[in-house]
């Protein structure tokens, strides 16, 4: 346990160094042609508190034309913006870029519906914030676009990662790993859809302030199981990782519901999504784990008191979280 537990504190440590600074949530441009060369335009930005947006914006090429006035609000946690465009060539085989994108940690999903009914579905990032329509888009194109956009929510999820790393030092064996690790994928897997098709809604910032108590709730029941103590969560931790698995799912739902996804587009959306979610998960589970072999292999002889310290690592960090996130609830932001 003691070698697990530093193999972890380590991890975890790297970990939240390297993903700190992480915004998650993608914009969303929608081109919808609705007449030869003429398409209807809904861009959508990640917003907070219904006055700030994220300074990203659409680049058109300089021979396209604006149709009429821009129409522009605040939805939510998204700033939406609606206009009219036109170009000569339907923007075939002319590069559209999000101005700003390089300048930031966050993507931008494309959807073109062209008159015919093709649909084209991509993905603008900082390393390529350009992209073409193209005459014949690709069919593989929404699981190329939804599956790295799945595996990136769950790896720069530190809160999500850290919760896991909590079960990992709760469980012991093999079957109760696989029992956990499984109880967590149904339970955020049930959420994620519910909470994409809308049926459940839970505003973000008390869901936050959750997700973050349920990583301090991990901390004390830690500490009991490397006193000899026993509770449901050490005798059952899989029951745990459903209940909050539930709330986890919700959170991971961020990734596709500031894109406000037409409803025939979600299903296959939210598939490839999940499954990237599933895979960056898995990928943790297994340099965690073998990180903890590594240091196994070492055999190096570490005070007793240092067992303690991944518990006090998680259960501080879910302490500082769910008090600075009450703390942006209370004041409304």
């Amino acid at each position: 346990m003691m070698r697990r537990g530093s193999a972890i504190l380590l991890f975890a440590l790297a970990w939240v160094h390297a993903v700190s600074a992480h915004e998650s949530r993608p914009a969303y441009l929608e081109l919808r042609e609705t007449e030869p060369a003429t398409f209807d335009v809904l861009w959508k930005v990640p917003a907070r508190g219904g006055a700030m947006r994220l300074g990203i914006d659409v680049l058109f090429p300089p021979d396209a034309e604006i149709l009429g006035e821009p129409r522009s609000f605040f939805a939510g946690d998204a700033h939406v913006r609606r206009w009219r465009v036109r170009h000569l060539h339907s923007f075939e085989g002319h590069p559209i870029s999000i101005e700003g994108l390089p300048a930031t940690r966050t993507d931008a999903l494309v959807r073109i519906i062209r008159l015919n009914g093709v649909t084209q579905t991509t993905r603008a990032t900082p390393d390529a914030p350009a992209f073409v329509i193209e005459a014949s888009p690709k069919g593989w194109q929404t699981a190329a676009t939804y599956f790295p956009l799945g595996v990136e929510h769950i790896l720069l999820g530190v809160d999500h990662l850290l919760f896991v790393l909590g079960l990992l030092l709760l469980v012991e064996g093999r079957l109760m790993l696989l029992k956990t690790i499984t109880s967590f994928t149904v339970a955020h897997s049930i959420t994620l859809a519910l909470s994409t098709f809308a049926i459940v809604r839970i505003p973000e910032p008390p869901l936050n302030a959750a997700i973050a108590l349920s990583i301090l709730f991990l901390g004390p029941e830690i500490i009991r199981k490397q006193r000899g103590q026993s509770s449901l969560t050490i005798r059952r931790p899989w029951m745990v990782a459903f209940l909050f698995g539930l709330l986890h799912g919700i959170g991971f739902s961020s990734g596709l519901a500031v894109t406000g996804l037409p409803r025939t587009e979600i299903p296959s959306a939210l598939l490839f999504f999940n499954l990237g979610v599933e895979a960056g998960q898995l990928a943790f589970v297994g340099v965690a784990l073998l990180a903890v072999q590594a240091i196994r292999t070492l055999e190096l002889d570490r005070p007793k008191w240092t067992t303690r310290i991944p518990a006090y690592l998680i259960g501080s960090l879910g302490a500082f979280w769910t008090i600075q996130r009450i703390a942006l609830l209370a004041a409304g932001l």
